[in-house]
């Protein structure tokens, strides 16, 4: 789901067929759906997802049904940007199970602050809307995966 953009009420998709934006309520994010204008199926998500505002964050960790893996990132950070490809490897093989928001701690400080980031990059895992566990630094894909079981389960 290349493209996927957050708002207050889920995620907006263009469909791969005929283009139409699609939301899809964070609630639903388990859910295959169909574009509402070719009836085309949308799959589920498979990529990380950027998250613009602190309001879209709350309401993606409030009603998502399934783990939110959230990467605390900046644009200057050269571990940030190794991690990237990483969580793009994770973001596939969780397809449907998991999503990966990417924040970003130079446009949204104020989240950064809310969840005492102390250092970048910073991996935190929420599970019904509470925090479950953090892992700093970055990792290679099999190390993330293996951390999110091991939270997740917990």
């Amino acid at each position: 789901m290349a493209g996927a953009a957050t708002d207050v009420l889920g995620l907006v998709t263009i469909c791969g067929i005929c283009e139409q934006k699609n939301r899809i309520p964070f609630g639903r994010l388990t859910e295959t759906g169909q574009c509402g204008k070719c009836g085309s199926e949308l799959p589920a998500i498979s990529a990380p997802v950027e998250v613009r505002t602190a309001a879209e964050f709350d309401a993606l960790i409030r009603e998502a049904r399934i783990p939110v893996l959230v990467d605390f990132w900046a644009s200057w950070c050269p571990p940030c940007r190794a991690i990237a490809p990483e969580l793009v490897k994770v973001a596939e093989s969780g397809r449907g199970r998991l999503v990966i928001a990417k924040v970003s701690t130079e446009e949204i400080p104020a989240l950064a602050q809310r969840y005492n980031v102390g250092g970048i990059p910073l991996l935190v895992l929420f599970r019904d809307g509470r925090e479950v566990s953090r892992l700093p630094g970055a990792r290679p894909a099999s190390a993330i995966e293996s951390f999110v079981r091991q939270s997740a389960s917990a």
